[in-house]
């Protein structure tokens, strides 16, 4: 049963000692979403987001989300061009949580209406994100995860697409062959947000102001925040982002390569979904994603190979030996 945006009001003052509402209002989706929340506004004029999970799963990630906003630590927020909600208290009630945060300004943009400027200040966004140095993540407890535990885990996901049958043989021979190249996973993991999707961004004035959903923080491969640039249809919006994110950091040079595996992957993950919830509709729609998919490169049925990196012009190495020093110097802090 939905909870109304009064009853959130008074846990929110449970969950946040001297927290002193004076209006309130609903705010979402209403009675469909994960969650019931509601918009608040204190005495002093300072907005929060009390939100209340409405299944087990929403209640895991809003879990997860907790711990990831509380290991990104005032210090590290100070390195975002952006602003990261922070975590203001919670309170129990029939056996999930309502949890209250600071809210954040700005406004999502659907990824049918992303623009290549739009895209640009994503792509900058991303990039500082990947710039964090890693050890307030394994400090939290939250995974690190290797180039060949990533590489696993997308062998894992072909496998069990491959055993129901039902992806098309090109296209296996495609994603396998990926994951066969040993060039396009040579790679130095990053922090990530590893669950970015145009609703995770806030934007004024065409800037990001805020990255939502951090329930997927960790250690991993940069592409894993990207590849989702490629479901846009929106000119030059891939471009733009991956150009903005490359110009920022550089260095990694198959990062689009592993993006398009992964946004091919996510209708291997959808097949498997409807596998797993014997949904016979979604399993159809699977497989019509994936033929849908080898008519699109059956013109140009590229591999996705590594690419062979020009050579660096010496500006370019000083460049790179400076960000190693960097990383060096940050994890020697």
């Amino acid at each position: 049963m939905a909870r109304s945006h009064l009853t959130l009001a008074a846990l929110a003052t449970a969950a946040v000692p001297g927290l002193d509402v004076v209006t309130t209002s609903s705010f979402g989706t209403g009675t469909v979403g994960d969650y019931d929340a509601a918009l608040l506004t204190d005495r002093a004029g300072h907005h929060w987001i009390a939100r209340l999970p409405r299944s087990q799963r929403a209640e895991a990630e809003q879990n997860a989300d907790i711990v990831a906003l509380q290991a990104l630590s005032a210090g590290v927020r100070t390195r975002l061009p952006f602003v990261v909600s922070t975590y203001a208290g919670k309170t129990p009630i029939n056996g999930t949580h309502a949890v209250v945060y600071e809210f954040v300004y700005g406004t999502k943009i659907p990824l049918a209406k992303l623009d290549a400027d739009t895209a640009t200040s994503i792509g900058r966004a991303i990039a500082a994100i990947h710039a964090l140095p890693t050890s307030f993540v394994a400090d939290a407890g939250l995974p690190v995860l290797t180039p060949q535990e990533c590489l696993r885990a997308a062998i894992t996901i072909i496998d069990r697409a491959a055993g129901t049958g039902r992806v098309p043989g090109a296209l296996l021979e495609r994603w396998e062959g990926a994951t066969e190249e040993a060039g396009l996973w040579q790679f130095q993991p990053t922090v990530i947000n590893g669950g970015l999707s145009a609703d995770s961004f806030l934007m004024a004035n065409g800037d990001v102001t805020g990255v939502l959903g951090w329930q997927e923080l960790r250690v991993g491969d940069p592409a894993k925040d990207l590849f989702w640039l490629l479901g846009s249809r929106g000119e030059l919006v891939a471009e733009s982002g991956f150009d903005a994110y490359n110009h920022e950091r550089g260095g990694d040079r198959q990062v689009r390569q592993r993006a398009m595996l992964y946004a091919e992957l996510e209708i291997a993950k959808w097949l498997l979904h409807g596998t797993d919830t014997r949904s016979s509709d979604i399993v159809d729609d699977a497989v019509d994603m994936m033929h849908g998919l080898i008519d699109s490169f059956e013109d140009d049925a590229t591999p996705i190979n590594a690419q062979t990196p020009p050579t660096m012009a010496v500006d370019e190495v000083q460049a790179m030996l400076n960000m190693s020093d960097n990383d060096r110097n940050e994890s020697s802090r």
